[in-house]
């Protein structure tokens, strides 16, 4: 009666203190969410693979009811002590009987509750699963499609007619038009099924049927069909999918972002296991079938794909009037837009057959499995041999093993993954994540990835964009004295054995991070973050005083201040000043950027708008601008030189089921006569694009 009774107490508190609060409904602001957890500095993050990764959760919200520690960690919102707290409050007090009951979870602040309830779900999928089909595909949660047209107005040199050479031959140039087109339909009932179709035409690319070149109207075309849940099949898989498992030495495709300003949940990856995949990339997915199999506290997936890349091909003739080919490499842009483009698409057939088997008790919070991945290409592999790439993949087929595990104890998190390639190259990551007390957090990862690991699909915590040739330590900090102030803080130090792109001799460098947050209360929001990064890179040419490559130490250093002011739940202002340096060789550059944002909320229509001015010395000092764009795309120009930029976007619901969005973006520069270089130069200093959006819900 004791428990019921306080139960009852903590459950009133807390709605009390969320409707006085105005808690958020659970609506996604992806700008937000993303801009203020992390941290974009470099270009080579797939974007386009977090925006759908945190749509595919937002989509497929978790159970509150059943969530498991694994899933509510992939979220990477919730401290160690926060969900300890949670998981022990669903445990001692049964089912939770409404959102408002996560107020009277110890360590959940309503910044917490603020940032997961996009990704939760409180009731458990009511419809009839016994169904006929057809019913259950009309009677679907999440039934919608979406058509984008995206332009740029200036003429890029790739659009102009072509020049004749000095051999008589015509200049190359873009085949198609200056439209890039996406269409998506998604037809999906989380916890039964999915069925997706995405297709896209970049620009440039021409919209066209021609089999011999493996074009079908759209450039890219992705199909696939998902099934979860039925018996003891886990999930039944058709199509393009992806697969997270461990900590992302063998398969590590999804949502994975590293370092950035959430310095402690984003160290490790988490084990999602088989998902559908949605993503415009062209590479780094499965097509064929796969499925999970379920038995007590054992897991077992299995995976055949055959799909084709974008491949360099080399043909050998030989004296017998026979020849042979090879790969010089493999083609992960996507674009196929000129004659030699289109020549690469899918001149390779990668195939993969690949399992897993998973052993977890939730009750011990124990997990333990092993991955195996083999690949095979349609042709030999042979990278053209360059000083730093002598220890890259190079044959016909390669394979991928490896064993984790991670274990939870009260609020401390230990997890580790170690891995072979076919090399006998190797690869682990061993790392902690606790909650010293209530107020801090702390997270250490150690990794070593040999010069000779070959992960195909790897995508592992390190400092490069692959786990390969690297040996780091990281240490994140976080400390949340009260619910106003926050300071988080991450140091990594890291080291390359063998040589690298642009780096001629094994080096080593570190990287720190600091932010610290001050809300005094939900209408206001500020920080000041510092970076800085010391890498070696080579000399240029000009530069170099012996007959050896020479090395210089580069630090680059970043400055952020930021503030946010929402007077009411209809506007919204942001201020922001970015500065960054950069120094080698006794050469010092600079660089910086103002924005102002304004954001309005007026029930059917939703505008938002930024006017930002910048001025770079060169090109390392670039600045990354996260932009607000049409629905589930995603803006993240950096910008360099002088000038200015401003976009308009504009939202209008114009019933239930149909939603317009239009966005109108232009940068002037005041210090260049052209943009771009190469088929991309635009003659002139001024850039327009223009995006409209549209998107049909059919269950509304």
């Amino acid at each position: 009666m004791k428990t019921l009774i306080f139960s009852g107490l903590f459950l009133l508190v807390g709605m009390y203190r969320l409707s006085a609060q105005n808690v958020a409904t659970g609506e996604l602001d992806l700008e937000s969410f993303v801009e203020e957890r992390f941290s974009f500095q470099e270009e080579d993050i797939a974007y386009e693979d977090l925006y759908e990764s945190l749509l595919q959760v937002h989509l497929n919200p978790l159970d509150l009811q059943e969530a498991t520690a694994e899933q509510l960690r992939s979220l990477y919102i919730l401290s160690p002590f926060q969900l300890a707290s949670f998981l022990d409050y669903r445990n001692t007090f049964g089912p939770l009987i409404s959102v408002y009951e996560l107020q009277a979870i110890p360590g959940w602040t309503l910044e917490t509750i603020e940032n997961i309830l996009p990704f939760i779900r409180q009731d458990v999928y009511s419809g009839n699963q016994k169904m006929p089909g057809f019913k259950r595909f009309q009677a679907a949660e999440n039934a919608y499609l979406i058509f984008r047209n995206r332009r740029v107005w200036q003429t890029r040199k790739g659009f102009t007619p072509a020049d004749t050479l000095s051999n008589g031959q015509l200049s190359s140039r873009y085949l198609g038009g200056p439209d890039d087109l996406y269409v998506r339909f998604r037809l999906q009932q989380p916890g039964d099924f999915s069925i997706g179709l995405t297709a896209e035409k970049d620009a440039g690319e021409q919209f066209i049927w021609d089999k011999k070149t493996k074009r079908y109207g759209f450039d890219f075309l992705s199909f696939h069909f998902m099934l979860f849940d039925k018996g003891p099949w886990k999930t039944l898989a058709l199509g393009d999918y992806q697969l997270q498992f461990g900590q992302g030495l063998v398969f590590g495709s999804g949502f994975s972002v590293g370092k950035g300003a959430e310095t402690i949940a984003t160290v490790r990856r988490s084990s999602l296991g088989l998902r559908p995949y949605t993503s415009v990339l062209e590479s780094g997915f499965f097509r064929g079938a796969a499925a999970t199999y379920k038995t007590g506290n054992l897991e077992l997936t299995g995976l055949f794909s055959l799909a084709p890349r974008s491949a360099n091909l080399q043909v050998i003739p030989d004296s017998l009037e026979a020849s042979e080919s090879y790969l010089s490499s493999l083609i992960s842009s996507g674009l196929h837009r000129t004659k030699n483009e289109i020549e690469k698409k899918g001149q390779a057939r990668e195939q993969n057959f690949g399992l897993n088997l998973q052993y977890r008790n939730s009750d011990k919070g124990i997990q333990l499995g092993t991955n195996f991945l083999h690949s095979r290409y349609s042709q030999e592999v042979f990278p053209l041999k360059r000083i730093y790439n002598q220890f890259e993949f190079r044959g016909k087929s390669n394979y991928t093993g490896s064993i984790y595990f991670s274990y939870n104890f009260a609020n401390h998190y230990f997890f580790a993954e170690s891995a072979i390639s076919k090399s006998r190259g190797m690869g682990h990551v061993f790392g902690i994540m606790s909650s010293l007390n209530r107020s801090l957090d702390l997270s250490l990862v150690w990794r070593k990835f040999d010069r000779n690991f070959h992960s195909f699909y790897g995508n592992a915590f390190s400092e490069g964009s692959r786990p390969i040739n690297e040996e780091g330590l990281y240490l994140g900090l976080n400390f949340k004295p009260n619910r106003k102030i926050n300071w988080s803080a991450y140091y990594d130090y890291f080291t390359f054995p063998w040589l690298r792109f642009r780096m001629y001799a094994p080096s080593s460098g570190n990287e720190w991070l600091s932010r610290f947050t001050y809300r005094p209360h939900k209408k206001l929001m500020s920080f000041i973050q510092w970076r800085e990064e010391t890498k070696s890179r080579n000399l240029v040419s000009e530069e170099q005083s012996s007959n050896h490559y020479q090395l210089a130490t580069g630090k680059r250093r970043n400055f952020v201040w930021s503030l946010s002011y929402q007077p009411n739940q209809w506007w919204q202002f942001k201020t922001r000043v970015q500065q960054s340096s950069f120094q080698i060789n006794g050469q010092k550059t600079r660089g910086f950027a103002i924005l102002q944002d304004l954001s309005a909320n007026l029930g059917n229509w939703k505008f938002s708008g930024r006017l930002s001015l910048f001025d770079t010395d060169d090109f390392e000092n670039r600045q990354f601008l996260y932009e607000r764009n049409v629905l589930w795309a995603f803006s993240i120009p950096n910008l360099y030189g002088q000038g200015y930029r401003y976009y308009l976007l504009g939202q209008y619901k114009l019933n239930q089921r149909i939603t317009f969005w239009l966005r109108w973006a232009k940068t002037t520069y005041t210090n260049r006569e052209s943009i771009g270089t190469g088929l991309q130069e635009i003659a002139g200093n001024e850039i327009t694009e223009t995006t409209f959006q549209v998107r049909y819900q059919f269950n509304r």
